[in-house]
Formats: structure tokens, C-alpha cells, sequence
């Protein structure tokens, strides 16, 4: 979907990874089923953005020409078009036991440089004219695994990978950004690490212009992730354009917050899950925040804290819930302050992303996937049309 305001366009949709399939044949498989069913839902007839996902398996099989010719028709049969993919995700992501292997390969790791590169020709090839693309990616690596020397090597393959797509955009006439996305425990999880990313690392280490970083690399920006280090969105929003860094796409997002009482605790139990790693953080009535890898030992941290404590843990919940019995949402702090901010820095992509839908408690997913997700569009259009300058001379549009 596309918001128009003073000419200005924005692309709002939702990430394609709440959808499970490893391979090209799933992933297409999803978008003939559950788009249609969308956008009855929502109720909307226009072209439709895609936030692809698509796994290391998936873009080695879509790369090739003949296969991306079928897709465009695919896109243009059913009034698509792409302008983002989430590479974060290496390999398999649903029904298995993913934790902290979604890091891996990291931007150490020729791997991982070969995979985004894929995904990049694939979306040079989607790409409407005029439409920058983003990629959003792994932060670097998981703070665990970093050693001596580890800066400069994830440095250099993003070097190498910004080079690449300045010739992919010589070539093609597509511009397309790898945006990294700070996560809880990654080596850069704050504004305050991605500005010294930005500002310090990258100029100390990468023999690459400052203009061309800033052309093909960012930030993809998802509240949830902030929010779970009680970083508030608009601040980390704030700090980032205030150092210069670009900000690529904003994947709009919620965790859920629980009292640390005995209620508030059992709650937050239903949502430990054997599949993806929960980060937590826990802020205390003194001031102080504990951080937790995973959701069980927080839990357990929590039982002797006093009951004002509160806790939020790294799982993507439903932008249309607010609260359930003792559980909040971080929702909450998607201010008309974050939504302006973010139309006057001139960010112009929008992807609600609740891969988590499968792992939910019940209660949370009772309603069809393609319900869900309309509803949470719903918010989210609602969010950005009441904040001006959108809600002035604004509609939803074909591109």
C-alpha cells in the first residue's frame, strides 16, 4: 500500500515472514494464498507493497532470470510489487529450534555477504521505477560471538557489500540500502552503538566514502527491539537522525510488558517458547535495568523483585492488541511525537512485522492470520494518517 502526502510517498505492509516456508516454491505458494485473503480482509483493491522474506534457499533459487521473469508476472497478475526484504533470517525460521542460530551466518562470514547480495539482484529486478529497496539484516553479529578483531571484519564485508550495490544501482538504475537492524544482545543494539558504528567505525575502518555508506547502507529501525531495552522508539528515533545515521525502514512492532507480581509473572511464563530467543529486560523501582538473554532466567531473577518492577521480553505481539488481563504492550509508545518525527526525517517505509503469530499464546491468536494482520495494518495506517503532515490531503493509492 502507498500513502501519498504533499507528493511525498510512503510504502506501508507487512513482513512476509509470519508466513512459514524455506524455499522459493513455499514463499510464492504464501503470497498467491494469503495476500489475496489480506487484502479482502482490509478491504483494499489498490496495488499492494510486499515485504518479502526470503531464506539463503529461496534467493539462490529465485535469482535466476527465468524464475524472476515468472515472478514479475506473478506480481503484476495479482497487483503487487516488492520493495523490501527481510535477509535477516539465514536459514529456516519456523518449526524448529531457531534461537540464537538466526545470527548465523553473521556479517563476518562470506556467507552472509553472498546471500544479501543474491537478494540484492533479486530486488533490483522487482523494483519499480523510482522506489528505493531495503534489505534488513543481522547487526552485525550476536554480542557473544565477538572476539579481537571481529569489528573489522564485519566492518569490511559491509564495505565490500555497500561497493556492490553501487555498481548493482550503475547497472540497473535501482538503489537499493542494507539496513541493519538492532536487536537486544547483537553488537549494535542502540542509537548509541549504531552512531559509532556510523561515525567512528565505519570511517576508521572502511576505505569507502562517507557519501556512498550513506547512500546504500542504514538502519532498519523496529520498536519492538528498542522498546525491550526501554530505549523509547522516538528517542532511539531521534539520537539516530541527530547523529547522521540513516534510518532505511521502521519495522512497526510491539512486546508485551508484565508487573513483576505473582500474576504479572505467571502471565509472561505462557510466552517462553522452545523456537525463537526472547531477550529480556527488567526495569527495577531504583532505576537500575537487568538484562537477560532468554525469557526463563528472567523469570526466575524476577520472582524477588517488588511487584512495581516491569518486565518486557523480545516477542513480536499484535500491533491490534493493547493489553491482555495483567500483560501491556509497548504499543503505547508509538507516540504522535515518533510518527512526525519519522515523516519529517523523510522515512518512507512502514512494515508491521508479528512473525511470531505461530507461537503466540492461544488467547492471543484466536483469529485467522489474514485477520490479524489486517487488523494490524488497520492500526498502523490509522497511526500514520493522524499524524500530520499525513492526515492532510492523504489517501491510500495505487503506486
Amino acid at each position: 500500500m502507498k500513502l501519498t502526502s504533499a507528493g511525498q510517498p510512503s510504502h506501508v505492509t507487512y513482513c512476509l515472514n509470519i508466513h512459514p516456508g524455506e524455499s522459493w516454491a513455499d514463499n510464492l505458494a504464501a503470497i498467491r494464498t494469503h495476500l489475496p485473503q489480506v487484502r479482502a480482509a482490509l478491504g483494499y483493491a489498490g496495488e499492494f507493497g510486499l515485504g518479502l522474506r526470503l531464506s539463503a534457499r529461496a534467493a539462490a533459487e529465485l535469482v535466476v532470470p527465468e524464475r524472476l521473469a515468472e515472478f514479475r508476472s506473478v506480481l503484476a497478475d495479482l497487483g503487487l510489487y516488492a520493495f523490501t526484504v527481510n535477509a535477516f533470517p539465514y536459514g529456516q525460521f519456523h518449526g524448529t529450534e531457531v534461537k540464537e542460530r538466526v545470527y548465523a551466518p553473521d556479517w563476518t562470514t562470506p556467507e552472509r555477504v553472498a546471500y544479501t547480495l543474491d537478494v540484492a539482484r533479486i530486488l533490483a529486478a522487482l523494483l519499480p521505477e523510482g522506489v528505493t529497496g531495503s534489505i534488513s539484516t543481522v547487526p552485525g553479529t550476536y554480542r557473544a560471538w565477538a572476539r579481537p578483531g571481529t569489528t573489522q571484519e564485519l566492518v569490511a564485508n559491509l564495505a565490500k557489500t555497500v561497493t556492490e550495490l553501487a555498481r548493482l544501482e550503475t547497472a540497473t538504475g535501482r538503489r537499493i540500502q542494507l539496513a541493519l537492524e538492532p536487536e537486544p544482545d547483537c553488537l549494535w543494539d542502540t542509537a548509541e552503538d549504531c552512531a559509532r558504528l556510523f561515525n567512528d567505525d565505519l570511517p576508521r575502518l572502511a576505505d569507502v566514502p562517507e557519501a556512498r555508506v550513506n547512500r546504500y547502507l542504514g538502519i532498519c529501525l523496529d520498536t519492538c527491539h528498542q522498546a525491550v531495552l526501554f530505549e523509547p522508539p522516538v528517542v532511539a528515533l531521534r539520537r539516530l537522525i541527530a547523529a547522521g545515521v540513516p534510518v532505511a525502514k521502521i519495522q512497526v512492532s510491539a512486546a508485551p510488558v508484565f508487573p513483576c507480581s505473582p500474576d504479572g509473572l505467571a502471565q509472561a511464563a505462557q510466552f517462553v517458547d522452545p523456537c525463537y530467543l526472547h531477550q529480556t529486560a527488567i526495569h527495577c523501582p531504583d532505576g537500575a535495568i537487568l538484562r537477560f538473554p532468554d525469557l526463563p532466567a528472567a523469570l526466575v531473577a524476577a520472582r524477588p523483585l517488588p511487584a512495581t518492577a516491569e518486565l518486557r521480553t523480545h516477542f513480536h505481539i499484535p500491533l491490534c492488541i493493547e493489553g491482555w488481563e495483567e500483560m501491556g504492550s509497548t504499543r503505547q509508545e508509538l507516540t504522535p511525537e515518533f510518527w512526525s518525527t519519522a515523516r519529517a526525517a523523510g522515512i518512507t517505509q512502514f512494515e508491521a512485522e508479528t512473525y511470531t503469530f505461530g507461537v503466540l499464546p492461544p488467547a492471543l491468536r484466536e483469529r485467522p492470520v489474514a485477520d490479524n494482520v489486517a487488523a494490524e495494518l488497520r492500526w498502523l495506517l490509522a497511526a500514520l494518517e493522524q499524524q500530520p503532515p499525513v492526515v492532510r490531503g492523504t489517501a491510500i493509492v495505487s503506486i
